[in-house]
């Protein structure tokens, strides 16, 4: 069973007819059929007058996107106002105001390519920002909500089971989760969510992140600067991405399907509440209807 959309805050949009294209092709049986494929459109995200990236997106939640991207390079402080966000689904732009001036023309200059879908960017300065910030030692992940998360996460409908070529970053809270992101690069998914927290004023000491994408440097680096103590993935890890886990004190858990999963760092905060011999195995293949077929006769 599925689970509805009405069980998060916010979550996938797999109906949406703009998130999406059907497009003509045929099968290995040489059959001519209609598949679902992802859209990807570019948004230039603007912080005040000054141009910072044009990032490639599915297109939903510009302004979460855009808010959650600034936050985590460092160009949006905890403290700033925003006072507008405008944004132009014509032109592909979105403008982020803030009370305080801002200037970055020096930072822009130091970008380093991601191993992030998508070519995923970060600007200099921020491995400098996380050595300073310390992750809540009193967080406890039960292995029954590594459990219960899979189960949920894994059974919604999303884009991924729709069309596939899609990463997924679902906000938790115990064995509950909250807010489900998609897009193109796992990078732009967990920038809509710290840009949905930044909005709503939520905070992140209680929460966990679960994600369908590796557990890359990338990955760590955005959940240690927005305080998440947990980052849970179905994938695998890269060791850059374990020794910065390590470094921050930030709890890794990848390779969770089923009963299975490995935790590479901070694992002190694992409390194992649930017998795992009672936790069926995941079925192989997802359950995606992504083709049309039509009588190629």
């Amino acid at each position: 069973m599925r689970s509805p959309f009405k069980d998060y805050v916010l979550g996938p949009k797999p109906e949406d007819p703009r998130l999406t294209e059907w497009i003509a092709g045929i099968d290995h049986d040489g059959r001519l059929i209609e598949t679902s494929v992802v859209a990807e459109r570019p948004l230039t995200i603007f912080l005040n007058g000054q141009e910072i990236v044009t990032a490639m997106t599915i297109g939903d939640y510009p302004d979460l996107l855009a808010v959650g991207f600034l936050l985590n390079q460092n160009m949006l402080q905890p403290e700033d106002v925003i006072t507008g966000i405008d944004h132009d689904g014509d032109l592909g732009v979105v403008v982020v105001r803030t009370e305080r001036k801002t200037d970055y023309e020096e930072t822009l200059q130091k970008k380093v390519r991601t191993s992030g879908c998508a070519q995923g960017t970060m600007f200099g300065g921020l491995m400098e920002k996380i050595e300073g910030i310390e992750l809540p030692h009193n967080a406890e992940l039960r292995t029954s909500w590594i459990y219960a998360l899979s189960r949920k996460i894994n059974s919604t409908f999303s884009l991924y089971l729709k069309a596939g070529a899609i990463h997924g970053c679902v906000l938790c809270r115990g064995d509950k989760p909250l807010v489900y992101m998609e897009d193109v690069g796992r990078h732009n998914a967990i920038d809509k969510i710290a840009g949905y927290m930044f909005l709503n004023g939520i905070t992140a000491t209680d929460k966990i992140f679960y994600t369908t994408g590796r557990l890359t440097s990338e990955m760590v680096i955005k959940a240690v600067q927005m305080g998440v103590p947990i980052l849970i993935s179905r994938s695998g890890f890269t060791a850059w991405g374990v020794e910065l886990a390590r470094e921050t004190g930030l709890t890794l858990v990848g390779r969770a399907k089923g009963k299975r999963f490995v935790a590479l760092s901070g694992g002190d905060r694992i409390v194992f509440d649930a017998n795992p011999n009672m936790v069926a195995d995941e079925p192989k293949g997802a359950d995606r209807k992504s083709n049309r077929e039509e009588d190629a006769s």
